[in-house]
Order: structure tokens, then C-alpha cells, then sequence
């Protein structure tokens, strides 16, 4: 009996963080390069009170197995790397990545982490910034004070306009074996594990490495029908587990009372 308690019991706790999985991803439907995450199951060990194939006497053995489940655990709550929506904003320095690929940011501490977000801004010194104002890598060079205008290919070719003349160079997109083994680390970034392996770094447009697009960002690849009909489930699941320990709950309780 105390075996359904306990099962039920993960059951709940499984489903506590299926929803908290779900109310992250609707929280951050409007977040721009924002990839929602995937949650996955696996049942808990057995207790076996016969094995199959077991010797039941004059030669035969039995054909099935008794065992008995001991509930459930979340092993994934990995990444789900689908393109999300391109929506035009006109500004020059908003730029979406249709394809595979990520920018490299560098952070405070020197280490690089890696990022869909396009909404690029000028920080004061010239430098390419993020919206939080971490320097983007990737090949980017500072904007010269006076520049007229900026022109970004899809093959990551920009072109500036200064009171110098006209400067040109290539921005580069980094790429990994694993997408869903890189660790996130909030503000639309992520940064590299063992699990997702190292950086690989190329043109835009070349060896299957997608393209930019000026004047566009990617929005969220949250879909907010299919995590409200995930949430129903995800309710429903819970319920079900807390029916499952007041049933058993009630069966003790009339064992309990037996002796009376």
C-alpha cells in the first residue's frame, strides 16, 4: 500500500516541474530569440516479486513477470532549437538568423556564450552591444562615429558608411554538434558543455549555416495553444496522482480499523 503512496507521490513532483517547464516557456512567448524546452519521463526502477521464466515446478516455467512500478522521473527538460517566427522591424541593426547558428557574445568574465537574440544595439565606445549590453563577437567591428548607414547581406557581409569612406567586413555564426546539451544562463544566452561539444565557426549561408536577414528579429518558437492544451494535461496528471494518495490513504485507513 505504501507503494502507491510513494509512486503518486513522484507522480505529483514530476508533474510540479512539467508545469513549471510550461509556465517558463509561456512566460517568454514574446522573448525574442527565446527556445522553449522540452520536458521528458522515464519510469523509477521495479520491485520484482517474480522474475519471468522463473521455475514453477515440473519443468515449466512462468511466462510473465510480477512487478510492481515505483513511479516516475523527469531525466530532460532539454531545448527545442526550431526556428521561430522572423518578424520585419525595420531597424539596421536588428538581424534574425534563418538557419542554424548562433552569435558569440562575450561576457563580463571573458567567456564567451552564444545567443539567437538580433536585437543588437551601439554601446558608447562604438562597440556592438546585446540589449543587457554584453559586446558581441562573431567579427563584429565598432560603428565609427558619423556613420550614415549600415548594410547587412544574408551572407554576413556588412558594409558601413563613414565620413572615411566605406568600411566591409564579415560577421561569422558559430554552431554545435548539440544544440541541447548547451546550458542556459537566462538573457536569451547560452553557454557550451561537454555535452554539446565545442564551437564550430563559419559564413553565413555556407556549409549548411543559415543566412541573416537585416531589419528582422526571431521571435519566441513557443506555440501558446499547444503549451495551454501541455498545462491542461499536466493539471489533469497531478490530480489524478493526488486521487491516487487519497484512495490508498482510504484503504489504510479501513485496514486501521479492522481491529476495531
Amino acid at each position: 500500500m505504501n507503494l502507491a503512496l510513494y509512486a503518486a507521490a513522484t507522480g505529483m513532483e514530476s508533474q510540479q516541474i512539467n508545469l513549471n517547464t510550461i509556465s517558463n516557456n509561456i512566460a517568454n512567448v514574446n522573448t525574442t530569440g527565446f527556445k522553449k524546452s522540452k520536458i521528458e519521463f522515464q519510469d523509477l526502477f521495479y520491485q520484482s516479486a517474480r522474475q519471468a521464466g522463473a521455475e514453477s515446478g515440473a519443468g515449466n516455467l512462468t511466462p510473465t513477470s510480477v512487478e510492481l512500478g515505483n513511479g516516475s522521473q523527469v531525466v530532460s527538460t532539454s531545448k527545442v532549437f526550431t526556428q521561430g517566427q522572423l518578424t520585419q522591424t525595420g531597424e539596421k541593426l536588428d538581424i534574425a538568423i534563418q538557419g542554424d547558428g548562433f552569435f558569440e557574445v562575450e561576457r563580463p568574465d571573458g567567456t564567451s556564450a552564444f545567443t539567437r537574440d538580433g536585437a543588437l544595439k551601439v554601446g558608447p565606445d562604438g562597440r556592438i552591444m546585446t540589449s543587457s549590453g554584453y559586446p558581441l563577437l562573431s567579427g563584429f567591428q565598432p560603428v565609427p562615429t558619423g556613420t550614415s548607414s549600415i548594410s547587412i547581406s544574408a551572407a554576413g557581409d556588412v558594409t558601413m558608411t563613414t565620413p572615411n569612406g566605406t568600411t566591409t567586413y564579415r560577421i561569422q555564426l558559430a554552431r554545435f554538434a548539440n544544440p541541447s546539451g548547451l546550458q542556459s544562463i537566462g538573457g536569451s544566452m547560452f553557454m557550451e558543455t561537454g555535452a554539446s561539444g565545442v564551437p564550430e565557426i563559419g559564413s553565413p549561408g555556407e556549409n549548411a549555416y543559415g543566412t541573416l536577414l537585416q531589419g528582422y528579429l526571431e521571435s519566441s518558437n513557443v506555440n501558446v495553444v499547444e503549451e495551454m492544451v501541455s498545462m491542461i494535461l499536466a493539471q489533469r496528471a497531478y490530480e489524478m496522482n493526488s486521487k491516487s494518495i487519497q484512495s490508498a490513504d482510504e484503504m489504510l485507513s479501513r485496514v486501521s480499523q479492522l481491529k476495531r
